[in-house]
Formats: structure tokens, sequence, C-alpha cells
């Protein structure tokens, strides 16, 4: 629950439990968020701890911080340069004997399958408006956001503020906003007037469009 990517309540959010927190190697600083990832434990390296023949898919909703007290090796798993996944216990489990606690794994970076639209919750206050995306289909991740309000004749810039998390300082408190995304595969989806003018912070939009796998 929770985390660096600033998802909040996981239930809630549709990602449930099939979640997994990210080493420095992988998070890129938040760039990551929302993005999957399919995993199976590498028998060939540890058959005594891997559950054979399964997989799990995960999508990236934390940060694993490094601890440079200890080697990458013995504790360290989150340490650069090793790509580590931290995931929630059911998930891991799949996978995993749950008394091997470390396992060697074999993962790539697959599509995200999601239901529904793309969502924007809208935070912050006024000449600060943080907009959180989630249950983006796709790559997941996002790698540009603007946003026009109805009253504003050009798209202006956001910016990646934490996570998921993007902001904008401009005043747009009564207009219905458009969000401009370009996720990380370069797919751009216009979701026009997605957020209606009498918004208040605190509020969250559905869109009904989505990215392609």
């Amino acid at each position: 629950m929770g985390g660096a990517c600033g998802y909040g309540n996981l239930y809630a959010q549709g990602y449930g439990t099939r979640t997994t927190a990210l080493s420095t190697a992988l998070f890129a600083n938040g760039a990551a968020c929302g993005q999957c990832y399919k995993l199976v434990c590498d028998r060939k390296t540890d058959r005594t701890w891997c559950k054979p023949g399964v997989s799990v898919t995960v999508t990236a909703t934390n940060f694993c911080p490094p601890n440079w007290s200890i080697p990458s090796d013995r504790g360290g798993w989150c340490n650069p340069p090793r790509p580590h996944f931290d995931m929630a216990q059911p998930a891991w489990e799949k996978i995993g004997v749950y008394r091997g606690g470390i396992i060697p794994v074999i993962y790539r970076r697959v599509s995200c399958v999601k239901k529904g639209g793309v969502r924007f919750a809208i935070n912050g206050h006024d000449y600060f408006n943080l907009v959180l995306v989630t249950n983006v289909a796709g790559p997941g991740s996002i790698r540009a956001m603007d946003v026009r309000g109805s009253r504003s004749p050009d798209w202006m810039p956001m910016a990646r503020n934490w996570g998921a998390n993007w902001h904008s300082l401009t005043y747009l408190n009564g207009q219905g906003l458009s969000f401009r995304v370009t996720v990380t595969d370069g797919q751009t989806i216009v979701f026009a007037n997605v957020v209606p003018p009498n918004w208040r912070f605190g509020q969250s939009f559905a869109s009904n469009l989505q990215f392609n796998l």
C-alpha cells in the first residue's frame, strides 16, 4: 500500500497484490512506475526454493532503496547495479517457496493489461495541480504529459513531481481539463475534457480511453 509511485490504496486502484518495488537500477527515479514484468524463478540456479513451471506478472508500484552498509550479495539486494524485485508476498509465493526468502529470477518487461480507461486523480492546491495517473495499459509508464484548460488556447507541459504524479504550476481552477499523455513506447492519447469545470482537489476521474497493448 502507498509507496514511492504514489498509487495509495493498491486495491482501490486495481493493482491488488500483484505488485513489486524496484531497485534503483530499474526504478529510474519513478519513470518505471506502472511498468509490468513477468518473472519466473530460475531453477537452473536454485532448484530448492523455485516452484517449477509457473510465472507471475507484477506491476511496479514502489521503490526498494539501497542499503549501502551491507554488500549487494549479502543483504543489500537493492543496491546498484543489481536489478531486484521486492515483491508483495502473494505474488512472490506464486513462483517461490516462502522459506527461501531470496530467489534468483528470470524476468522481462511485458505489456500491462488493464480494465477500463486511464484514470486521473487531482490533488494539490491553487497554482499547484498534482495529477496522479493510474490504470495505464500497454507500457504502463509515462514519458510526458501536458494539460490544457478549457479557457487556455495552448497545451502546457507538466513535470514529473514524484512517482506517477505530474504537476502543473498554472492556475486551472474552474476550467475543464484535458490531458495529453505520452507513454514510454511513444503512444500519445489526448484525453479531451476528461475533467469537468466543477472539479475539486481530491477528486478522481476515469476516461474511456486506453493505450494499446
